[in-house]
């Protein structure tokens, strides 16, 4: 980021600062104002940070008028359509794509760190039947900084790369890990002769009494779940990762605070609000009603996995997600599930119907992720901790770039005091 010739003027009564303005590769022009306190005495005021850039990146690129999304320059549809995750993966964490060898390299490198410690197993063993997955992957992430001290040192750049790999490597693992314990089925080991997406598949539904073949057509959409999950900007999840790094913290607490951030339903759980939306539902024919009530604006429904924040226009990664989505139910089958019957036809209910395009409501990546693994047959408290495994790279990628910036302060939002002001305290006996 460097100095250009424009600045933008404020005045405050009397006094005018000028204030320098970035020009970035792509996207508005951002204003300097980390010297308007000290010069001027004023914070400025943004909930929810809607208009101000906490950081500078070179990682992701979203312009969400257009629909695009890049990661390192290269649009999400050839990645998700050409690629496949681990050379995301790559792209994400280096900054190019890799020759042949690289990948290799990195590919048996991931693979040989799939395992986890194996007195980790007891973590899981102290959790009740019944927690959410989420709730056992915040804690066995986060309890990883005491099992591995070689890879915890944030100014070590050896230790930083390990840290990397062994949190790439071994999220599927633990996300599978928590799968089986929820439903009492006995832990499955990660194997190397299957590929991230294949192993993590087999680590979920394989048992010890019989065979279990992954279907290609599954592993693909599954890879390409996670290739669309990769990284997504400065989105609540990694915006806490940098906040907690920015604290020095270690890299497997940090993966951990972004965890519980992505547990919340308005961001890693909205594929989970959606099919439990699409159970409210229940049938087809009651699709119609559904409509109506998210057309009534004094109805609090709300159709989940429509829309975005961000994507003005469409999700570029619903589009691809579309295809999966596409695939699996054919190979599966809709006719005996009505969750995913439901989902069809509120699909082309939507798509059809002109308040929706008005209102530009196109169904998004939640929307079809929730489908995809719906008919997997992972339930919908797997959806988030899925979302988790995914998101790792983009957060370990982002908080790799925080550490190396040498402007990189601990975060310190400032606030808009509405409280009291100055009073004395009064003995309990006087009030």
């Amino acid at each position: 980021m460097s100095d250009t010739s424009k600045t933008a003027k404020l005045t405050i009564g009397d006094s005018s600062y000028e204030l320098p303005i970035y020009t970035p590769t792509a996207g508005p022009d951002v204003i300097d104002i980390r010297k308007l306190y000290g010069q001027a005495g004023v914070f400025t005021y943004d909930p929810g940070f809607t208009s101000t850039a906490a950081c500078d990146s070179t990682i992701t690129f979203i312009d969400g008028d257009k629909g695009e999304l890049l990661h390192r320059g290269y649009p999400i549809d050839q990645l998700a359509a050409k690629s496949h995750y681990l050379e995301v993966c790559f792209l994400l964490l280096y900054g190019y794509l890799p020759k042949a060898d690289e990948l290799e390299n990195f590919e048996r490198t991931i693979t040989q760190h799939t395992m986890i410690h194996e007195q980790m197993h007891n973590f899981f063993r102290g959790f009740r039947r019944d927690a959410h997955p989420m709730a056992t992957m915040v804690g066995v992430v986060g309890a990883m900084s005491a099992f591995y001290h070689d890879s915890t040192d944030i100014n070590n750049p050896r230790e930083r790369e390990i840290a990397s790999h062994r949190l790439i490597a071994k999220m599927p693992t633990i996300a599978a890990m928590a799968y089986k314990y929820s439903i009492g089925q006995p832990f499955v080991y990660p194997r190397n002769d299957l590929d991230y997406a294949a192993n993590f598949l087999h680590m979920c539904f394989a048992v010890p009494a019989e065979e279990y073949q992954v279907d290609p057509i599954l592993a693909r959409a599954m890879d390409r779940i996670f290739t669309l999950h990769a990284d997504h900007e400065q989105n609540a999840s990694t915006s806490t990762v940098r906040l907690a790094s920015s604290s020095g913290a270690n890299p497997f607490a940090c993966i951990a605070a972004g965890i519980a951030c992505l547990w919340g339903p308005a961001h890693g759980g909205a594929n989970q609000a959606c099919l439990e939306m699409l159970k409210e539902i229940g049938t087809p024919d009651r699709i119609p009603e559904y409509i109506a009530r998210a057309k009534d604006k004094n109805d609090p429904f709300r159709l989940m996995g429509f829309g975005h924040r961000v994507y003005k226009n469409f999700d570029p990664r619903a589009t691809v997600m579309k295809q999966s989505a596409d695939e699996v139910l054919d190979l599966l089958g809709v006719e005996n599930n009505p969750i995913l019957a439901t989902a069809k036809e509120l699909e082309k209910a939507a798509l059809a119907d002109d308040y929706f395009a008005e209102k530009k409501l196109f169904p998004n990546v939640d929307f079809y992720s929730g489908v995809i693994l719906e008919a997997m047959g992972f339930p919908t408290s797997m959806f988030t901790p899925i979302f988790a495994l995914s998101r790792t790279v983009g957060w370990i990628s982002q908080w790799k770039e925080q550490l190396a910036d040498p402007q990189m302060k601990i975060g310190r939002p400032r606030q808009l005091y509405q409280g009291e002001t100055m009073r004395d305290y009064v003995d309990i006996e006087n009030r």
